[in-house]
């Protein structure tokens, strides 16, 4: 058995053996089990190839979804670290949801304080000697004494009391505006109505007192053909001037850059002129043929009431609409200059 050589058996031709088992003697049933526990290494298990099917279905997948969207599969781990990331997306919504009902609250305030301190202003507006009356007496003599007040506020001080209307006329035109355009009642924007508000209080109630001053000095006239020739001035001369200054006001107020102010207002100028025409001449027919002069602006902001919703949408609207405009041309020239630079790039 000590001389019996490797090559005399048919085995080691299928699995070589190291060197250090050839010296010593092997019996056949030693090679034979050696080549059976190698065959059985071989041969894949039921366990393993359900592995190997289960991991190429998820290399497969992976490629597809990292094809179409990049995305790497999700597994207990992925799963895991993605939780931040939903809670911030869910902490986000319920954010802008919080937010949103606070700022609902704050509309809502404003709206009922301001009309409450109106109203209860008008309805005790006698109330120093209104001891015993009752409620019917009060209402009766309300309306009244108010406009006496109203009376006594020009004449101390009529340019101030002037801007006062306006400006409540203006905030409260501009919150319609609002309204009209779709935005729940206590949704609006308090930036917006405050703008509107202002230019209404600067510039509106001080102009207009002035203006229908030298209205009056410049048509000194008794005869039938005064109120038509003052109509015509108002809705040429004049309301060009104002609608002009009320658009370049806001402009500023939204700190925009005069070229787009001036983009703006050479836009809706003869729109919002001629859309006033529809409107202010018959009303006007009526300011300069029987209110007084003093008492003509408190018609007049009456009036604009329905004007200023007409006014602030026209001007919103030319606003949004330049803003979405600049937002898609810049996206344009995004996308351009990435389409550009991937052609250099490929070239």
């Amino acid at each position: 058995m000590a001389l019996l050589a490797p090559t005399s058996v048919a085995i080691p031709k299928l699995l070589p053996l190291p060197s250090s088992h050839t010296k010593q003697p092997r019996s056949p049933v030693s090679s034979s089990s050696v080549f059976l526990d190698h065959l059985s290494a071989r041969r894949p298990s039921p366990n393993s190839i359900r592995s190997r099917r289960r991991n190429r279905s998820r290399i497969v997948v992976v490629s597809f979804t990292e094809e179409k969207e990049q995305v790497v599969p999700v597994n207990d781990t992925d799963s895991q670290d993605h939780g931040p990331l939903s809670s911030a997306f869910v902490d986000e919504g319920g954010g802008d949801e919080r937010g949103r009902i606070v700022s609902r609250g704050i509309n809502a305030a404003i709206v009922l304080g301001f009309g409450t301190l109106a109203v209860s202003r008008l309805l005790t507006i006698d109330h120093d000697y209104w001891h015993g009356w009752t409620l019917y007496e009060i209402l009766r003599y309300a309306p009244e004494h108010n406009w006496e007040a109203y009376e006594e506020a020009l004449k101390s001080n009529p340019v101030l009391a002037k801007m006062a209307i306006s400006g409540i006329v203006y905030s409260i035109g501009d919150w319609i505006a609002q309204c009209y355009e779709g935005k729940p009642l206590f949704e609006f924007d308090r930036t917006r109505m405050f703008r509107s508000g202002l230019v209404g209080f600067t510039l509106h109630g001080s102009l207009s007192h002035y203006y229908y001053q030298f209205c009056e000095t410049l048509f000194p006239f008794q005869g039938w053909w005064v109120v038509p020739a003052k109509v015509a001035f108002d809705q040429t001369v004049w309301a060009a001037i104002w609608n002009s200054i009320y658009f370049v006001a806001l402009g500023f107020l939204r700190f925009e850059s005069p070229a787009n102010i001036f983009r703006e207002l050479k836009a809706t100028f003869l729109p919002m002129l001629t859309a006033g025409w529809k409107l202010w001449p018959f009303a006007h027919l009526i300011t300069y043929g029987v209110v007084p002069v003093e008492q003509r602006l408190l018609w007049v902001d009456s009036v604009e009431l329905i004007w200023v919703t007409i006014l602030s949408t026209y001007s919103n609207e030319k606003s949004e609409a330049r803003i979405s405009d600049d937002a898609a041309s810049e996206t344009e020239s995004i996308s351009s200059g990435n389409s550009s630079s991937k052609e250099s790039n490929q070239s």
